[in-house]
């Protein structure tokens, strides 16, 4: 999960505001457009419609044997969407089909560490680095031999679309990304923040620890299941759907990339040389030209207007505001973030 530098963990217990859905124009210098209202309630109808992804299938990719759901013709418009921790690809379960009733060739994969994507070498380091991750995705992208896809993404997966759309823009023809530019900057997470946003982060603190690691590996339904409570604290999930996704943190690499990922952001483990040039191209804040819709809801708190990060996109580009919604926005509000694809894609 992404509790960003940007953001402030006390809005999570923050009394949900006035629903609202709103979307910045186009123009890079225009103001933003008039709000649209809608209910939270309105925003989660189809939420839960569907209850599995279908047949798994599996690409050797790069480093990985990932595991994939796929909806829709095999001619359609390829669009790939990325899940990010603690969740997998049944935060799609909802958006995927609605995507392939619209023509689109739809491709949930489960990132490294998750449900049926293994290394396909027991020598491999078990690395969570954010260019890591997002290395593995243009892998995929090659794998299947697709030379440009519409991404999207929430958490990990969203600071994978950004890392893609940044350093490899000719892989992406257009692209969604919940809580908007979250490429991690090492140096600047050096950077004590004031407390109330530091309790935020309690759980990465926790992972520094051999004692946070072990206790992840003994007790990750339990631990994931509450910071789902945490993150989406309107959203009424049952046990059957958390379970559903939970299987997927089974996988023998999970803790192991976990662990990485929060520990590499703070400088606490390192990365790979392979992804040294990458990383130094991120640690510059790169721009990102590619059409581009970001989204925010209740967990980017004082961070849901995108104005922070708005100078980071430089081609098309609009925000919407998901009042009322929280952290996993396409398993939440599936039917806005379907749309924002198919308008990114039309943008």
């Amino acid at each position: 999960m992404d509790f960003s530098r940007r953001l402030l963990g006390g809005a999570l217990a923050a009394g949900l505001a006035a629903v609202t859905l709103t979307a910045c124009t186009t123009e890079t210098t225009a103001t933003p457009a008039p709000a649209t209202t809608a209910a939270g309630a309105d925003l989660r109808a189809g939420s839960g419609a569907h209850t599995s992804l279908g047949p798994i299938k599996q690409i050797d990719a790069g480093v990985l044997n990932i595991g994939y759901a796929e909806f829709g013709p095999s001619t359609g418009q390829p669009v790939i969407l990325l899940h990010g921790w603690p969740y997998d690809a049944y935060s799609y379960v909802d958006v995927a089909p609605q995507l392939a009733d619209a023509g689109y060739r739809v491709l949930v994969p489960f990132l490294r560490g998750y449900g049926t994507t293994t290394f396909r070498s027991p020598d491999t380091v078990r690395n969570g680095q954010q260019s890591a991750i997002a290395r593995d995705i243009v892998d995929f992208m090659d794998a299947l031999h697709i030379d440009k896809a519409v991404l999207g993404g929430f958490d990990w997966g969203a600071r994978t679309v950004d890392i893609i759309a940044a350093l490899w823009p000719e892989r992406v023809k257009a692209m969604v990304a919940v809580s908007g530019y979250i490429i991690t900057q090492q140096a600047a997470q050096q950077q004590p923040l004031a407390p109330e946003a530091e309790l935020g982060w309690w759980y990465q603190y926790y992972f520094a620890t051999e004692r946070g690691r072990l206790g992840y590996e003994r007790n990750r339904h339990d631990f994931d299941k509450l910071i789902w409570q945490r993150a989406s604290p309107a959203w009424k999930f049952d046990d059957a759907t958390y379970d559903r996704s939970a299987a997927a943190f089974d996988n023998p690499d999970h803790v192991a990339i976990v662990i990485s990922n929060y520990r590499w952001r703070l400088s606490l483990a390192p990365g790979e040389p392979q992804y040294d040039s990458y990383e130094q191209r991120l640690a510059t804040g790169p721009a990102i030209s590619v059409p581009a819709i970001t989204i925010s809801s209740d967990f980017d708190g004082p961070a849901k207007d995108g104005k922070g990060y708005r100078a980071k996109f430089t081609g098309k580009y609009e925000h919407r505001v998901l009042d009322g919604i929280g952290h996993n926005v396409p398993q939440e509000a599936p039917h806005p973030f379907a749309q924002a694809i198919i308008d990114a894609d039309h943008l």
